[in-house]
């Protein structure tokens, strides 16, 4: 395998705002703590133990211990989970939707990033303990975004009709759905992906989330947290109380908003006027409140004193929302920094005063590594027609033009005849202006048509030439479909099991964990070799 990088922008797909968020933090200063690097996280390390509870560990490591009693060979983990009771040690956190089988291949790179995270740490740091968490995602409610991966050329879907929380689903139709996914790897019946597709299996789709994260991640001792936890909501009680009757996020958020918007950041969420659901019964609903009453659809209202009763009876069933889930997190974990994508840590910088109003510390915040995988065939393909990798980020249009006037007739080959046009441009000029200065205006659309003219004498012969290409003009096609599939980056649709076709993927993901690198800001290129 080997590693290539290449600055950001190099990526059409990348925001300006976004490669800010990865090169240059100091830009959004006032919205963060610490800026995302290595000698901040000295700073973040006393900010977090100076304000982190013994009580919480103590009740984190409980829930925790709980939540890890039907998981399998575990020990490595169950150590890191007891190495929470210190006060020395802390975690780097990221978090993800359930997708389904892993989903898109960031996935995988978040949390290797977290992983690799705490392993740096651990050699600047050897009197502290750190140790990578995954957040799942499990009260969202937003099943369509989770329910297929892409796979190989095919999309495979669980089709399921429940509603509410995704991670209490149960797993009807689920065999059908893991079969489809052993029948892509059918030809390899020892593959090791045999062995994690059984283990894929759980009482709901957060034990089976479980099992599958575990066993892909378990020797790294990653811990795998489950927020919807009645013991760890207890913790956030008195903030979803602070929520109900002041609403203090939205009017904080609101005014953090514009304060960003006067230096040219973009949005990604706004706020409502209360940022919990409810949660019961297979629904999650908004908690809205209208005419002195808290209205949840379908459910029921509340007066405030009962809203408040219901709080302190079933904490459970209060869920934050996109603008509160970051500091429940961060209230239940000794947490230094936050590994995201882009979008991710955009919408995070606009919640630092929400933390700083419930006394919470922000984290450092950090933009995971990007990365894009160039498999075998497809960079046999690319020597084959002798494609450079910088020219990957170019338009199938720009490079289909670029091998046809590489690799055809003398004709086609268009520098002479550019020359001679642009003196015969001059020359009319200079003989309109010699008959009459005033017609310089009329000198230069004429000009325009000339050159007009030129352009598609040029457009035919390179279409005609391109059919004469036409095996070089589909493995094109072939390579920027596989690299930026749909227009899109790779990292956001493949699934990391499309680079093991024969079914292993233990020495595939140690190559990737391999080629992560915190410190590393640029775009990374793994190409098989």
């Amino acid at each position: 395998m080997q590693i290539f990088k290449f600055h950001r922008d190099y990526l059409s797909q990348i925001s300006k705002q976004q490669l800010n968020l990865v090169y240059n933090q100091d830009a959004y200063l006032p919205f963060l703590n610490h800026t995302y690097s290595a000698p901040n996280f000295n700073k973040q390390l006393t900010d977090k133990s100076s304000s982190f509870r013994q009580e919480t560990r103590n009740i984190l490591v409980e829930a925790l211990q709980r939540q890890y009693e039907k998981v399998a060979e575990n020990e490595l983990t169950m150590l890191n989970i007891d190495l929470l009771l210190d006060e020395n040690t802390f975690t780097i956190t990221t978090g993800h939707q359930l997708s389904v089988f892993t989903g898109p291949l960031y996935f995988v790179l978040k949390i290797l990033h977290a992983i690799k995270q705490c392993e740096e740490l651990k050699k600047i740091h050897p009197k502290n303990k750190f140790v990578p968490v995954y957040w799942m995602a499990t009260e969202d409610h937003d099943f369509e975004e989770i329910q297929s991966l892409n796979l190989f050329t095919k999309k495979i879907t669980w089709e399921a009709s429940q509603k509410g929380p995704v991670g209490r689903f149960n797993l009807d139709g689920f065999t059908d759905f893991k079969n489809e996914i052993k029948q892509m790897f059918s030809n390899h019946p020892n593959g090791e992906i045999h062995q994690l597709i059984d283990a894929y299996q759980g009482d709901n789709l957060t034990e089976a989330t479980r099992n599958l994260v575990h066993l892909l991640f378990k020797k790294y001792g990653l811990i795998i947290i489950d927020g919807d936890d009645a013991k760890l909501k207890k913790i956030f009680s008195p903030t979803v109380k602070k929520e109900l009757t002041e609403q203090f996020s939205f009017h904080l958020v609101t005014k953090t908003n514009k304060e960003l918007i006067n230096v040219g950041y973009k949005i990604q969420v706004n706020p409502r006027e209360i940022n919990l659901f409810y949660i019961k019964d297979g629904l999650r609903e908004r908690i809205i409140l209208e005419n002195g009453k808290y209205s949840v659809s379908g459910i029921a209202k509340f007066t405030k004193e009962e809203i408040l009763i219901e709080l302190e009876k079933f904490p459970e069933r209060f869920s934050p929302n996109v603008i509160l889930r970051p500091l429940y997190q961060e209230m239940i974990l000794p947490n230094l920094c936050y590994i995201g994508g882009g979008g991710e840590v955009s919408y995070w910088l606009q919640l630092k005063a929400v933390f700083d109003a419930v006394d919470c510390v922000f984290p450092q915040v950090g933009v995971r590594n990007s990365v894009i995988w160039i498999e075998l065939a497809i960079a046999k393909k690319k020597e084959k027609i002798a494609l450079l990798l910088e020219d990957i980020f170019k338009t199938k249009d720009q490079l289909k033009k670029e091998y046809v006037q590489n690799n055809s007739d003398e004709a086609l080959h268009f520098k002479n005849v550019d020359g001679i046009i642009e003196e015969l441009k001059l020359e009319i000029t200079d003989l309109i202006a010699g008959v009459d200065s005033s017609m310089v205006g009329y000198s230069s659309a004429e000009n325009v048509k000339l050159q007009k003219q030129i352009e598609g004498i040029k457009s035919k012969l390179i279409k005609i030439s391109k059919s004469k290409h036409e095996s070089a003009m589909k493995t094109i096609d072939q390579i920027i479909d596989k690299l930026f599939p749909n227009g899109g980056l790779q990292e956001r649709t493949t699934n990391f099991f499309s680079f093991c076709p024969d079914g292993n993927y233990a020495d595939k993901l140690d190559a990737l964990y391999d080629c992560i690198s915190p410190e590393e800001k640029d775009l990374l290129i793994l190409e098989e070799s």
